[in-house]
Order: C-alpha cells, then structure tokens, then sequence
C-alpha cells in the first residue's frame, strides 16, 4: 500500500507530533501537526484526539461499547481497507464532557490554523467548517468565538457527511454552485482575496456510540483538518462540478444531528441553506435516516463500493474534461495534475475509482496517506492535502475529490498560488 504506516505506530507516535492530555473526564490524549508551505503561501493543522486502537485492540473496545462480543463474521479486515489504526473516547464521557471537549479541540484547530499561515486572528474573513455530526447547532460560532475571531468574520457549517470539507473549499472558490441560489450573496464571490479558514472537524466517536452497526463502529474515528487560503490568490479555482443521487435505498444511513426542512428546493436540491444566526450561514444536506433513531447504519464494505464508485467517477470525469478544456482556453494544454486528494473512505474504494478512471485514459496520482485515522469523514481530505502540502510547488494543479453519505459529491481542480 501506497505511503502506508508501520502498523506499531499510532498517530501520536508519529515524528514532530505535538501531544498532551486534556485535563476533560479522566484526561484525553490529543495531537496535532501544524504544516506550512511558504512557497505557495498556505498552511493548516490536522490532529486527532481520544485513544489510540490499533486493529489488534479495537475488538475489545468495541465489543464494551456493543455490550456483546464481536462475531467473528463482523471483523472487518481493516488492514486491507487501508486503516491501522484510529482514536475514540471512554465511554463515560457525560454530556458537559463532550461538550467541553469538542469546543476547547475546534479551538485548538483554528487557533493553530492561523498560526501556520501567519495570520492574526482579527484578520480572518471567514471559517468554512464541515462536521457530520455537530456538537450543537452553533458549535462553528461557538468556536470561532474562542479562537478570537471576529463577530463579523462569516461562519459556514457544512453538514454533507463525508463531503463537507470539499463542499467547503468548493463553495469559497466556485461562484457557479447551486448552494448559492438560496442566498442574497455568492459566497465564493464575497470571499476572493480575503482571509478563509476551510475544513473539517469531526467528532466520530461520540457520533457512532450510538449505533450498533458493527461496521460503522470499527471504520470510524476522531479527527480534523483546517487550512488556510485566499480564493484567487494561494488557491485559484479552474474547474469543479457538484451533484447529488439521493440514496433511496438507504445503503448508508445517517441521522441529521442538525436542522433541515427535509424538502428539496425548487424540488430536486437536498441541501437547505440558512442564516440562523448574523454572519453564520449553515449548509445543511438532506440524509437517509436510519428507521431505529441510531445515529449510523451501514451495509458492508462491497455496499460502499456500489454507492460511491460509479457516480464518483462519473463526476471525476466530468470534473476532468471540463478542466482539460479550461487548459485550451488558458493555453496550458499539456499541463497534469500534480495529485489527487480523495476521501479516503476505504482503501478499496479509491483503488476501484482509480481503476475505472485509467480505463478511460485519466491517469491520477491518488496515495493513500490516512492509515492513523480510520475513515474520519470530512476531516479526511483536509489532512491529506497537509500531507501533500511540503510537495506542493507554486502553480501547481491538483485535483480534490469529496463524496459522502446523502449522496453529495464535490470535485475540483484548483491551482496552487506563487
């Protein structure tokens, strides 16, 4: 496997990892790793937070908070789907805890965020943030006050599962997306040239103690990314296209832990866009819920696959010619895509999306750089372009791939910034 790690070592193992306990419950490990690249003038940080389970010790874990043991048909293979390891809380977290917990962690990230792109925080324009599963309906709000943020910076929470950290980014770059319909300003438009925060933070471990699907509980995990552009400027955008294919058949089940009218706009849009608080915008995606008032369900790992595959590809591809034919216009035919930064939903996946796409003559580098995490939803294509961002040079092009539960996709090609 492409870039994977020794499966000895955790995250917080890992070189350069700034670590501590949070005094919160009985003390919870968190680590983070601030990334800057001055040559094309962006920076972030990604972390993670909770106890590390490597795939030897989950099933202990895991059978605790099932109340039963893990039939040996339910262990996934996970090494094979790309994870190694990934970090969840105790158990007897009270409510107060995690809530404590998550804000001082979001904190954290656009504190830290800021300083690796060597900001301030009175000059940060906007914080574009998605989470599957937020805390509290003003959890962005609440956090950004914390950081230091200013009242008039706009905040944008993203509820479009796995998708939101790319809906995120695509919604501060693409003054085309359907999302601004249902405002009376284009976000990406007000945004050009200003200081944007974009990410994900992603609490999966509080989310997922509610479900008792085995597959859920052993993919998923804590963590979250944040970065730091200027639309037009570090970050330009080329080319990007949205879509929507509702999941009828509830393949991947997920519970709103946030508002929606549970109506479509203009009768074909799943995503309700609102104001609920003065310089807070929410972007909220309609889900498949599941029946049990559990917070995830989920067929098994081949069920992903026929979700996520054909019409991700299709959308890679669309993405893909209209980027080409931005090159012609642009007089840059000829020029590649430096990498590929894909959800790393399962290692499986993105091979078989890769696969498909080389048929049809699309060559990507996609490497797989999240074997710490688990499948750690929107956080995930923050981090891995942290990962990448110390190969990056300027004006480089790279192609940034988000899907997610619902069913929401988000693909863009962008150019990295001198």
């Amino acid at each position: 496997m492409e870039n994977s790690t020794p499966q000895s070592v955790s995250f917080y193992d890992r070189p350069g990892i700034e670590k501590e306990i949070l005094p919160i419950g009985g003390g919870i490990p968190f680590g983070m790793e601030r990334v800057t690249n001055p040559l094309v003038g962006i920076g972030g940080v990604y972390g993670t937070w909770g106890f590390s389970y490597d795939n030897d010790s989950l099933p202990a874990f895991l059978e605790q908070r099932l109340g039963r043991p893990l039939l040996s048909d339910e262990r996934l293979n996970l090494s094979e789907l790309g994870f190694l390891s990934r970090q969840h809380l105790p158990l007897d977290l009270t409510s107060q805890e995690h809530t404590q917990l998550e804000v001082e962690v979001g904190r954290r990230f656009l504190v830290e965020a800021i300083k690796a792109c060597n900001w301030e925080p009175s000059e940060v324009d906007a914080v574009l943030i998605g989470m599957s599963a937020p805390l509290a309906e003003d959890y962005l709000d609440r956090i950004s006050k914390a950081a230091g943020i200013p009242e008039r910076a706009l905040k944008v929470a993203i509820h479009k599962a796995c998708d939101g950290s790319t809906s995120s980014l695509h919604l501060a770059l693409n003054p085309e997306l359907p999302e601004n319909l249902q405002l009376d300003k284009n976000i990406a438009e007000s945004l050009r040239g200003k200081k944007v925060l974009v990410g994900g933070i992603e609490g999966l471990s509080r989310f997922v103690s509610s479900s008792h699907d085995s597959n859920a509980l052993q993919l998923f995990g804590n963590a979250g990314g944040v970065i730091g552009v200027i639309p037009g400027q570090t970050m330009k955008f080329i080319a990007g296209k949205s879509r929507e294919v509702f999941d009828d058949d509830g393949v991947l089940q997920v519970a709103m832990y946030y508002p929606h009218s549970r109506q479509k706009f203009n009768g074909e849009f799943n995503v309700d866009v609102t104001e609920p608080l003065e310089n807070n915008i929410r972007v909220a995606g309609l889900m498949h819920e599941p029946k049990d008032g559990s917070s995830i369900a989920m067929a098994g790992p081949m069920g992903m696959v026929k979700l996520f595959v054909r019409t991700g590809v299709q959308v890679v591809r669309d993405v893909y010619a209209a980027y080409q034919c931005r090159l012609n216009e642009l007089g840059m035919a000829g020029k590649s895509l430096a990498v590929a930064i894909v959800h790393h939903a399962n290692y499986k996946i993105n091979k078989l999306k890769e696969k498909h796409l080389q048929s049809e003559g699309i060559i990507l580098p996609m490497p797989w750089l999240l074997s710490e995490f688990g499948n750690v939803s929107a956080a995930s294509n923050m981090i891995a372009f942290l990962r990448e961002l110390p190969n990056l040079n300027p004006l480089d092009h790279i192609l940034i791939d988000g899907f997610g539960a619902g069913t929401y996709y988000d693909v863009l090609a962008v150019e990295i910034g001198g």
